[in-house]
């Protein structure tokens, strides 16, 4: 089953406040609207430690 989530924080890479989609089917990232994977930015980020802990099951975001 799939799953979406609206995560929000700031984003150092278009360095401003913003709303990222998230979808995971099956413990697996199946898309993200912003360049999480790649990202020179994800070590200090707050959005990717939130995607992150998704993909980890270590926490439950409210949709």
């Amino acid at each position: 089953m799939e799953k979406e989530y609206f995560l929000t924080g700031y984003c150092r890479t278009t360095d401003q406040s913003r709303t990222v989609t998230v979808e995971i089917e099956e413990g697996k990232l199946t898309e993200v609207d912003c360049c999480y994977e790649n990202c020179v930015h994800a070590p200090n980020c707050t959005i990717a430690k939130e995607i992150a802990a998704l993909l980890a099951n270590k926490q439950e975001v409210t949709q």
